[in-house]
């Protein structure tokens, strides 16, 4: 196996390949990862810095139990340090299901005969939105298959449709897209309907088991996926997200990955994704695939933590594939986003259903936490974390590298935090029972006597009150 020192992408790197997997290897085999090491690593994550695949590979090759508990210690702290004690809250919403691909592991694909294929029309999106905004979602990402009903066109259109629903006092204040990668002329179609982010997940960063789950369709085309986000960069949405999906091939090789990723970003476009997402394979209508790579909980557990360590400055979001169990315990690790009260059965939000079952042939996998909204918010608040919806970064044109500008100095906790508290009043005035909206206060007048700069205190309070008064939609 050759290994090759890490390599410095300039800008004439733009739209090319950048996954070298001896590379990736290389620094999985050639890394020790002796306790005084890793201990450095961790002192640097801390810094605020975001690690080296050299670097991270140290943290993936720390085996000794004493070693990986330090490593998510770091974690927790880096966790609190960057984005303090709140976690972002959104709904995924389903829109289409049709798709030309033949993914071994997806429930929807275009060779499985008993998934029932659904496109939702304007009404049926209409019906699903004020569903999620009368449960207090305040955020949404939109998936669709990959077909080419559902070009740069369909995809814009269903997002403007969504921002102009409003229901009560609810609406929907970012919309993120999940969708089939396009050219640059169709990322700027999308861009112009003022999406928040744009997410195509590499599924496996190794191009070998790539080729053998990817059966048929255009997704065969690794490269074409791989720089799929480049095209959206030159478009100008530089807001991001990446994401593989473990247990199609070593978690440790797919790490390194998601960091080659990231760091190739940050050379050539001066900004890091904003988002890594980590899904595991979960059952779905006839999944096919090679289950020799399944990641462990205690596996899963430490790639988090290995992750929030390496890219300090990247959102990491967890979803409803797992359980409330596992969720509540990885949340602590260095998730910044969940998804809550899930539904992705198309057309499922506006169904009122008496127990939990779920049609598997309607849905893209099986997901493990059926909890409402409202039963995630509650565990939130008495977990001592702040739930949020807020939105402000995205609207008041913090993305990209002026995202960067921003968080690095400390601003997501200063921020963030108190945007994430007024959300969260929101939430107690239009929708919390009464129960949740007695502990929601507590904790809100709890984390305003934290602020110890009187000035900024008071001014969160007068926003507080303007909220209790029926103003909408205050941040920082």
């Amino acid at each position: 196996m050759i290994f090759r020192p890490e390599k410095l992408k300039i800008k004439d790197q733009r739209m090319k390949p950048f996954i070298d997997s001896d590379e990736l290897w290389g620094y999985i085999h050639a890394t020790p990862a002796t306790k005084e090491r890793v201990r450095e690593v961790i002192a640097k994550s801390l810094g605020k810095n975001r690690l080296t695949l050299e670097e991270t590979a140290v943290l993936i090759n720390a085996t000794d139990p004493d070693l990986i508990e330090e490593i998510k210690q770091g974690a927790r702290t880096l966790k609190e340090k960057v984005y303090g004690q709140r976690i972002v809250l959104f709904a995924p919403l389903y829109v289409g299901n049709l798709c030309t691909n033949n993914c071994a592991y997806c429930g929807f694909k275009a060779s499985n005969q008993q998934v029932k294929r659904i496109t939702l029309d304007e009404d049926d999106l209409i019906a699903q939105v004020k569903a999620l905004e009368d449960s207090g979602q305040k955020r949404l990402i939109l998936v669709f298959g990959e077909h080419p009903r559902y070009d740069a066109k369909f995809i814009a259109d269903s997002v403007r449709t969504v921002y102009s629903v409003k229901s009560g006092r609810g609406e929907i204040r970012r919309v993120n897209i999940n969708a089939a990668p396009m050219d640059i002329d169709g990322f700027r179609i999308i861009k112009d309907s003022k999406i928040g982010t744009y997410q195509v997940f590499q599924e496996t960063y190794h191009e070998e088991t790539y080729g053998k789950v990817h059966l048929g369709g255009i997704k065969r085309n690794f490269e074409w996926r791989l720089t799929s986000l480049d095209r959206a960069q030159e478009a100008g949405i530089d807001d991001v997200g990446i994401g593989a999906l473990f247990g199609l091939y070593d978690w440790r090789f797919e790490v390194l990955g998601l960091v080659r990723h990231t760091n190739h970003f940050e050379a050539v476009y001066n900004v890091g994704p904003h988002t890594i997402s980590f899904p595991r394979i979960q059952y779905a209508s006839q999944l096919n695939i090679d289950k020799s790579h399944m990641v462990t909980d205690a596996e899963f557990t430490r790639l988090v933590a290995i992750l929030r360590l390496a890219v300090p400055y990247t959102g990491l979001i967890l979803t409803a594939r797992e359980s409330a169990a596992i969720r509540d315990e990885i949340m602590q690790f260095g998730v910044s986003q969940i998804d809550g009260g899930t539904n992705i059965e198309l057309g499922g939000y506006s169904k009122k259903k008496d127990n939990l079952d779920q049609d598997i042939d309607m849905e893209q996998f099986q997901i493990n936490d059926n909890r409402t909204l409202n039963e995630i918010m509650d565990e939130l608040i008495d977990k001592k974390y702040i739930p949020s919806f807020c939105t402000a970064c995205y609207r008041l044109g913090r993305t990209g590298e002026h995202f960067m500008e921003f968080s690095v100095p400390g601003f997501i906790k200063r921020y963030c935090q108190p945007n994430a508290l007024l959300t969260l009043v929101e939430y107690l005035e239009d929708y919390a029972p009464a129960e949740t909206k007695l502990k929601g206060y507590e904790l809100v007048s709890e984390k305003l006597g934290e602020i110890e700069d009187t000035a900024f205190r008071e001014n969160l309070s007068g926003k507080i009150e303007q909220l209790k008064n029926g103003t909408r939609d205050l941040y920082f």
